[in-house]
């Protein structure tokens, strides 16, 4: 490893200048508003919270909500993993589970809400087919469903990595040492996975109980703490102290959630090496867990189906005659078209500029010897920590009175600080196994550290690049929890304008902007995920 060279400080300071202005101050600006009353400083703020009835029960439905979406999602994401990994499925039928369970991931959650409407609502296409309701959408189902397919994406993904690290063959000596079904499973699988699970548990209780979008559009009178947030920031007489607490009391659930994460990372088994065994057959288990598979992605995909239907039918579900009105008009109107380009303008720009902070703050942290650079890994657990709507909110309550309300370059800079985790340890993960001599050896060469980064370790880190590009392009696509109290007329992204429309009832249009995103992300997924398997080749 080089000595510390001018170069790394100066790439350094700026980058840690850049969050202590756009997480540090704004997170304190929050927690100084949450005790500002008129009579100065004091705790009346939190008591005011803390007595209302109907806030504290919208806490309380949220943790409730979350902590069963998280046991149906872990349970889910594990069967669909398992089934990947421990089944002798047709290879076709692996590669449909493990592609169609992300399609969620490429659309704003908003979306989820419309889709389940006009899905099991009175007149939805699964209420027709049944021939009556199924159940109540508005409330407490319809948030669990919308939960369940937007969380279980990230819990597979994450599952499914354990997975690829696990030694089979402790599956089949377990099974030649007499041992039964359910105790091999026990000791083979779920112990090694414990730490996963538990993890993916954490991952969707936090996704859960952050979300924005998907109460806003089947809420109903099911109150979660979010939409209370929102209520109390944009309603008709904004309360910004009042807001910065329920702020304040959200990040308590996240960040007992992170310590949890933190204590089961000691559960995660650590195998010297695996080895990847073929399973014996056994037709129970991959009709079992193949049919589970399939039934989890047929229902997911039934929930979409609307979305893709519905646009293009005059009036769904009244006149079900073929039409392109609907595309035609929308594509006519000026106004959704500038909103198009502003989300694709903030999702293009946060990836470029995001993808460059992400990877420079992991080559300082692994390739360099600075001091202070493990603040890093820091600044990467607190924003994993910090919701979106609570980010979005500080920057609100910062920025209110400057220059900078309401422009492009806060709402990216926003996105790049609350996805940064995900792509920074991506880039981290796959530096810290890169040979730790190159940098000395292009020094001998006469390279310098920056050129030497460019020239040996940016090539070799390629594919990771274009992989965290892709995750902050699709995700600034979708979001709408961290920009929702950032964005202005001027600077309405796609998310935004689904929930505008709401008010309107306009759900053709919003089901054409949806799939506006859906298809730009999913174009960009595959041009992406295109060029990294070039990399492999080269």
């Amino acid at each position: 490893m080089p000595d510390v060279k001018p170069a790394m400080r100066v790439i350094y300071i700026p980058i840690l200048l850049l969050f202590a202005a756009f997480l540090f101050l704004p997170l304190g600006m929050l927690f100084v508003r949450s005790f500002e009353t008129a009579d100065g400083v004091n705790l009346s703020n939190y008591l005011t919270v803390l007595s209302n009835a109907e806030l504290m029960k919208s806490f309380g439905n949220s943790v409730k909500i979350s902590v069963l979406t998280a046991v149906i999602t872990t349970v889910l994401a594990f069967f669909l993993a398992y089934s990947i990994h421990c089944t002798r499925l047709y290879r076709p039928l692996k590669s449909v589970i493990k592609t169609g369970i992300l399609i969620p991931m490429l659309l704003p959650t908003i979306t989820f809400g419309f889709a389940i409407i006009y899905s099991f609502g009175n007149q939805g296409i699964i209420t027709k087919i049944f021939g009556r309701n199924l159940f109540d959408i508005y409330g407490f189902n319809g948030l669990l469903i919308g939960y369940v397919i937007y969380t279980l994406p990230s819990a597979f993904l994450l599952i499914n990595n354990s997975f690829k690290y696990m030694d089979k063959k402790f599956i089949i000596v377990s099974k030649l040492m007499g041992d039964g079904t359910i105790r091999s499973f026990l000791n083979t699988i779920i112990r090694p996975l414990s730490g996963t699970l538990g993890g993916a548990f954490v991952l969707s209780f936090i996704l859960s109980f952050t979300d924005f979008g998907i109460p806003a559009s089947v809420g109903g009178t099911y109150s979660v703490v979010a939409t209370q947030l929102y209520q109390v920031m944009l309603g008709s007489i904004p309360d910004f102290n009042n807001g910065a607490v329920i702020a304040i009391l959200m990040l308590i659930p996240v960040v007992f959630s992170v310590f949890l994460l933190n204590y089961l990372e000691k559960l995660n088994f650590h195998y010297d090496k695996f080895s990847d065994i073929e399973l014996t057959q056994h037709k129970g288990r991959d009709i079992c867990f193949g049919s589970i598979s399939l039934l989890v992605l047929i229902g997911m995909f039934s929930v979409f189906a609307v979305m893709f239907i519905a646009p293009f039918l005059t009036s769904f579900p009244y006149d079900l005659s073929f039409t392109l009105k609907h595309f035609i008009d929308t594509f006519q109107s000026s106004d959704l078209t500038a909103v198009y380009k502003n989300s694709l303008f903030v999702a293009l720009m946060t990836a470029v500029l995001g993808t460059f902070i992400a990877f420079s703050s992991a080559v300082l942290n692994v390739r360099t010897p600075l001091k202070g650079k493990s603040s890093m890994d820091v600044i990467s657990m607190l924003t994993n920590t910090v919701p979106g709507m609570v980010l979005g909110l500080s920057y609100l309550l910062l920025f209110n009175g400057s220059s900078w309300k309401g422009t492009f370059a806060i709402i990216i800079l926003c996105n790049m600080v609350h996805f940064f985790t995900t792509p920074y340890l991506m880039a981290k993960n796959s530096l810290s196994k890169m040979n730790p001599a190159w940098e000395t050896t292009g020094n001998l060469l006469g390279d310098s550290w920056i050129r030497t980064i460019y020239r040996v370790i940016l090539p070799n880190s390629a594919s990771t690049v274009i992989e965290m590009f892709s995750y902050y392009f699709i995700n600034s696509m979708v979001t709408i929890s961290g920009i929702i109290f950032l964005v202005t007329a001027q600077t309405t992204l796609v998310a935004s304008k689904i929930k505008e429309l709401q008010h309107f009832a306009k759900f053709n249009e919003i089901f054409i902007l949806s799939l506006l995103i859906f298809f730009t992300n999913l174009i960009v997924k595959l041009l992406c995920d295109h060029y990294q398997k070039r990399q492999f080749k080269h």
